[in-house]
């Protein structure tokens, strides 16, 4: 398809021949006279370029201003009469890409059109690839097929391009901080800062000043000026962990950020705006807490307009071979080690494990393993105490909401580690061939040997 041009003069002469010149030159060409016209066109349909003409008393000068608020993606070259070059100068400051005194030369104008969607092309492709890139390390540095987990990613990618709050809740362990940074890179926040704070990790006080600054002499101690983490933080993303841990009078001033976008530093008068997105995280029952009077239900629904639940390992446990597996890379890399392998009869233990510490807790055990193991097989006898000796049942609970893929899945690894990793004996246990059961060790990620 070629180049839309959008050619505004209000000269007939001028604008008729401006038009046969670029038909010629093989572009699509609009013409209009007045500025009404020239919006409808724009309203109408695509177009890749504008052209306008600036003359004292004419109507270009709110076209050009209309443009640049609402079309700010579509390059405006402006040609000026000689009084009017100023205003050009302005309207260039303002966004317009460019501008020619008037008499312009056609051959001279087309180059400045060519160059102008070349460029517009470029940032198209970068913007393009800045989305690939967001995307890639966002949600691909987590974790995980399960449906628990594409579930989540859906939510992530709806509601990182919006202002919406975020509450992530889960487990300690999770990968709620690992949520709230792919919300900030998959959104238009991406190039200003992600600023994590840990709530429980702070006094009352101390997080105050940490969140909302303070001014030097606002206490014993304050010796300078310090910016808080809202001021750090503006046009990007904080993330604030463990909101639950809050005390009342800081969910007062939490609440006026948000309904305001703007404070005062501890020991301050200016009161300083903010733009910026909050994404919050807990391990508590929030609204158990606004039930007993622990937490403001007018701070609670501001924080939760959007709620995203990270699922424990225990209940995703499709994706443990993933991530043992990815654990198993990286920390052999760290290390220096020939990447190690991890047998069936041990994987079948870590998949039937409750792991009370979630991932937290497999990235230590896999370090663990890692360094500790002597082969290049990582086997049964290798695990803890606390892994091997847990108590094996010959019974499973099977959780609903699941396809009858995922019941296989989990009966088998459960009949696997019942019988020792014995797989000849799982496959009678489980009525099938020992070839069928080789297989779906394969589809489930796990070495057969």
């Amino acid at each position: 398809m070629p180049p839309r041009l959008l050619i505004l003069d209000d000269e007939q002469t001028v604008r008729s021949k401006a038009g046969d010149f670029f038909r010629a030159d093989g572009y699509a060409v609009n013409l209009a006279e007045t500025a009404d016209e020239g919006l409808r066109i724009l309203h109408g349909g695509e177009i890749d370029l504008i052209v306008v003409d600036l003359s004292p008393g004419k109507s270009g000068q709110n076209m050009i201003d209309e443009i640049l608020r609402d079309y700010s993606g579509i390059p405006i070259i402006i040609l000026a009469d000689p009084q009017c070059v100023e205003d050009a100068i302005a309207c260039m400051r303002k966004g317009a890409y460019e501008y020619r005194a008037k008499p312009v030369d056609l051959k001279e104008l087309a180059l400045l059109v060519q160059r102008a969607l070349s460029v517009r092309a470029l940032e198209k492709e970068n913007a393009s690839l800045h989305i690939q890139l967001q995307d890639r390390f966002g949600l691909t540095n987590i974790i995980g097929r399960s449906p628990e987990m594409e579930h989540i990613f859906d939510k992530v990618r709806t509601v990182a391009p919006t202002k919406a709050n975020v509450l992530i809740t889960g487990e300690s362990g999770t990968g709620k901080e690992l949520i709230a940074n792919a919300i900030h890179l998959l959104s238009e926040r991406a190039r200003f800062p992600f600023v994590k704070v840990h709530c429980s990790a702070l006094a009352s006080g101390v997080l105050e000043s940490e969140l909302f600054g303070h001014e030097k002499g606002a206490f014993t101690g304050a010796s300078r000026l310090h910016r808080g983490r809202f001021e750090l933080a503006n046009r990007g993303t904080i993330f604030l962990d463990e909101i639950g841990d809050i005390d009342a009078s800081l969910q007062v001033k939490l609440l006026r950020v948000l309904q305001e976008r703007s404070f005062e530093r501890v020991g301050g008068e200016e009161t300083i705006s903010v733009d910026v997105r909050l994404v919050t995280a807990t391990n508590r029952d929030l609204f158990q807490m606004v039930e007993k009077g622990l937490f403001r239900d007018d701070l609670y629904y501001r924080l939760n307009v959007v709620l995203i639940h990270t699922p424990p390992l225990r209940e995703r446990k499709g994706d443990i071979p993933l991530l043992v597996n990815s654990f198993l890379r990286e920390y052999c890399r760290e290390n220096g080690m020939i990447e190690k392998k991890i047998d069936q009869r041990t994987m079948a233990a870590l998949e039937q494990y409750r792991w009370s510490g979630n991932v937290r807790e497999m990235k230590n055990l896999v370090e663990n393993l890692v360094v500790m193991s002597k082969g290049p097989i990582i086997q049964y006898s290798d695990l803890p105490d606390y892994i091997r000796e847990e108590k094996k049942s010959d019974t499973i609970v099977l959780a609903a909401g699941k396809t009858l893929d995922e019941y296989e899945r989990e009966l088998i690894l459960a009949t696997l580690h019942w019988t020792g990793g014995n797989k000849s004996r799982a496959a009678s246990v489980l009525g099938i061939g020992r070839k069928t059961l080789h297989r779906k060790l394969e589809e489930y990620g796990q070495t057969v040997s």
